[in-house]
């Protein structure tokens, strides 16, 4: 079981595409926000390293979140062993119901789960499962270094174009097609079709932007 744990990646290929897409969501709603900055008297350099702080900050939260998550998920697992090895039978056996899928019991009796439950609490018990560790922290950063990256790419057309309302739409064209490329992704991995999945990311792409054109971005 550890061979399977340390073989494991640091996040799953889904959890890197979410994050990704988290990013991308968040870089077109800050460029929407530079019309009006720069509109007051900023300068766009200005305005898009501040933009670029609240991502940074967008992925500290998002990291700091998934630790916090994860923490509160162990415990809850520990707490869920414990109870039903340690609990009545009884009440043990309401508390595993509670925890199954609504589907697995439906198809479970009460002669089955106390088998079952039987059969756990005959065997050793495990040690607690620790709330976080060094994989979980590697997560946390890869998350921070994902939202952030992905931020970079619809970014560059401020760098080097200085009519702002030109590069914002550069930039959104950029966002909209990594995201359109991340849904085709997304949607191999899960199985189906990847064009729907990237056509329902660039269009919800593509509504921001609608949002942000009609606010007057």
């Amino acid at each position: 079981m550890q061979e399977v744990e340390r073989s494991r990646p640091v996040l799953e290929p889904i959890d890197r595409m979410s994050e990704i897409i988290f990013g991308l969501l968040m870089a077109l709603t800050f460029t929407g926000t530079m019309s009006a900055s720069v509109a007051g008297g900023e300068r766009v350099p200005s305005v898009l390293m501040a933009a670029l702080g609240c991502n940074i900050a967008w992925g500290i939260v998002d990291a700091v979140m998934f630790v916090l998550a994860t923490v509160v998920e162990r415990a809850r697992h520990n707490s869920f062993v414990t109870s039903v090895r340690t609990l009545p039978m009884g009440e043990a056996q309401q508390v595993f119901l509670e925890n199954l899928p609504a589907e697995a019991r439906r198809v479970m009796d009460d002669k089955e789960v106390i088998r079952f439950l039987t059969r756990l609490r005959e065997q050793p018990a495990q040690p607690a499962r620790r709330l976080i560790g060094t994989n979980d922290l590697k997560a946390a950063f890869l998350i921070f270094i994902l939202v952030v990256l992905s931020t970079l790419p619809p970014s560059l057309p401020f760098l080097f174009i200085d009519d702002l309302h030109r590069a914002m739409r550069i930039s959104n064209g950029v966002a909209l097609v990594m995201l359109f490329l991340i849904g085709a992704k997304l949607g191999n991995y899960v199985g189906g079709r990847a064009w729907p999945i990237a056509f329902a990311m660039a269009s919800i792409g593509a509504v921001l932007v609608a949002i942000t054109i009609a606010l007057g971005g």
